[in-house]
């Protein structure tokens, strides 16, 4: 890793307004391109990074059926590619639109058991 992606990383991650945790989720995810049962590799109030095979520009709206398991539930919300990592693994950040009050809530419920486990990934 370069000094400038060192630095833009620490960047991101100090103009993130909430904590990201990694958490046993999946996405299903549609624009033009549909993608099925993706891992959710971390999580926040404001959007989430999955793994893809390949992946959408950025600025797309999206569709997202975020899955979680452990509470036996699903949230479904629209959301905007904000970046892409091109490189193998393939990951694309989302953040989500605007997200209605229960289903905040179901998200804030999710975070709270994630961060009480110990899942906190910056």
């Amino acid at each position: 890793m370069t000094q400038n992606q060192t630095r833009a990383g620490r960047a991101a991650a100090e103009r993130r307004a909430t904590p990201r945790y990694e958490v046993n989720a999946y996405v299903d995810l549609s624009g033009p391109e549909v993608y099925l049962k993706h891992r959710v590799l971390n999580i926040s109030l404001g959007g989430l990074c999955i793994q893809v095979d390949s992946s959408e520009e950025i600025g797309t709206e999206v569709d997202l059926l975020i899955h979680f398991p452990d509470l036996s539930t699903s949230l479904s919300t629209k959301g905007h590619v904000q970046w892409v990592n091109r490189d193998h693994p393939m990951d694309m950040g989302i953040r989500f639109a605007a997200m209605e009050d229960r289903k905040q809530e179901t998200l804030k419920q999710y975070l709270a058991k994630a961060h009480l486990a110990g899942a906190v990934s910056g």
